[in-house]
């Protein structure tokens, strides 16, 4: 047993260090590895199967709203990238450059691209000339770099992958109704697969992306109180099709410029299903999105018919992602093993629950056993595991909920973000001073300004003055 401890206790206890908790996890599962380029990471094969099963889902929903997907250069030449001002001035810090092709230096740099919106308008131009052309819902899987100074796996690193969407539209009125739409998707999809309940709502002018009209956010609370930007959907108006000439000849024959919007989500998901959901065991993943949905686990292995038992009943559950640890560790080091991946259902089987045509099924999450009937494994299982999904998102509601707080005067607000980790929900007059003040002095941000606006008091909780929005704060990765 002292084997099969070990495991566990390699993962330092989040109540203790959630910081080393979450590295302890991510090693320990498996799911990747630092490499000799600071700041980049290998995706195992545990975590890039967990992107893929994002990206599927993901995907399937994005494509029954119409859009198709393409694949443009990682390379954007430096003079293409100046083109707009405030998008070029938000990027600049983080920008990587090549300045040769081989041995030769180039006549002009090349940005790695840390997002590829001047790229698709550079495309667009060239491929929209009339209203007949539009509109244009393209969307493109690859990687980006962004040369952060601190990184940590998955949340923030120098190369991840991502999907963006980049629309054109004929109005302002379809560019915010795509907009919205997949801020929308994001929400869903994050509350139906992911089990992270998120608030939606509006990035403030400050927080805002760079060139963007309006940024829309969705924010989830990870268990350590802190926030997490889990997907963003942005509204470019016309400014990009201004600067890059982007226009098209509408039914009277007359130019226009499109409207453009941006939507982004990243691997930092993640890195979110692992804080929202974690415990001291290691990943507890939702049924949903988990990679192995179903690990069979035969104890006393070596004994007649009870391999063969596990690949009957791997067979029997075949509609779902199942597979069985025939390796030759302990069932104990087994059980550890699976806890610490964040297997969703557990089945134990050996030579007396083969003898009484039953098999013990244990959910990750509540550790809840069951004995079961073989005859009835493949309905129990199904039922445990959309049960589990279902108390999961339940579970990271109350928790969110529970850590949402209200703060009326700039003293309560300080003290609360002091000592309560979460969000705090404070009224604001919509000037940037106090939005500075506040992250000056408590280290909070403005998180959204949420579309389910509440009227907590009449004024600014920073400087008393009339409030002209309610906003979600608190403290973010």
């Amino acid at each position: 047993m002292a084997k099969d401890k070990k495991l566990v206790e390699a993962i330092t206890s989040m109540e203790d260090d959630f910081a080393q908790w979450y590295t302890d996890v991510v090693k320990k599962a498996d799911l990747m590895d630092y490499t000799s380029v600071k700041g980049c990471m290998v995706l195992k094969p545990a975590g890039y199967a967990l992107w893929e099963n994002i990206q599927k889902e993901a995907d399937a929903r994005f494509k029954a709203t119409g859009v198709e997907n393409v694949y443009l250069p990682m390379f954007i030449p430096e003079s293409l990238l100046q083109k707009e001002k405030d998008h070029v001035e938000g990027f600049a810090p983080e920008v990587a450059w090549v300045t040769h092709g081989g041995l030769e230096p180039l006549q002009e740099r090349l940005c790695v691209r840390p997002t590829s919106e001047t790229l698709f308008c550079d495309f667009y131009a060239k491929e929209i000339q009339s209203y007949r052309d539009l509109p244009k819902v393209y969307n493109q899987w690859c990687s980006v770099v962004r040369w952060e100074k601190e990184t940590r796996p998955f949340l923030r690193s120098r190369e991840f992958l991502w999907q963006e969407g980049h629309t054109a539209h004929a109005t302002a009125e379809e560019a915010e109704e795509r907009t919205e739409l997949m801020l929308n998707l994001y929400a869903d999809f994050c509350e139906e697969v992911l089990a992270i309940p998120v608030i939606r709502g509006r990035k403030t002018e400050k927080e805002k992306f760079a060139g963007a009209e309006a940024t829309y956010t969705i924010e989830a609370l990870m268990h350590d109180g802190k926030a997490l930007q889990s997907g963003t959907s942005h509204n470019f108006g016309d400014g990009f099709a201004k600067a890059f000439n982007i226009q098209y000849t509408d039914k009277d024959n007359k130019l226009q410029y499109v409207h453009q919007t941006s939507w982004g989500i990243s691997t930092r998901l993640i890195g979110g299903i692992i804080m929202v959901h974690g415990d001291n065991s290691g990943l507890v993943l939702p049924p949903r999105i988990a990679p192995v949905q179903v690990m069979i686990i035969p104890i006393a292995q070596h004994k007649e018919g009870v391999l063969e038992t596990a690949a009957k009943l791997k067979e029997a559950l075949a509609d779902f992602r199942v597979k069985v640890d025939d390796s030759e560790k302990s069932p104990g080091w087994k059980f550890s093993e699976a806890e610490m991946r964040g297997i969703p259902v557990r089945i134990e089987i050996g030579p007396k629950d083969i003898e009484a045509n039953q098999a013990v099924i244990v959910r990750r999450d509540t550790r809840e056993k069951q004995i079961v009937s073989l005859d009835e494994l493949k309905a129990q299982v199904a039922n445990t595991l959309e049960t589990m999904q279902k108390d999961m998102l339940e579970r990271a509601r109350a928790h969110r909920d529970k850590h949402t707080y209200i703060a009326k005067n700039y003293e309560e607000f300080k003290e609360t973000v002091a000592h309560k980790p979460g969000f705090v929900k404070a009224m604001w007059c919509g000037d940037q001073a106090c939005e500075d003040k506040i992250k000056e002095e408590t280290t909070a941000t403005a998180r959204c300004m949420p579309f389910e606006q509440e009227k907590i008091s009449d004024v600014c909780v920073c400087c008393g003055k009339p409030a002209k929005a309610m906003v979600y704060w608190g403290k973010a990765y």
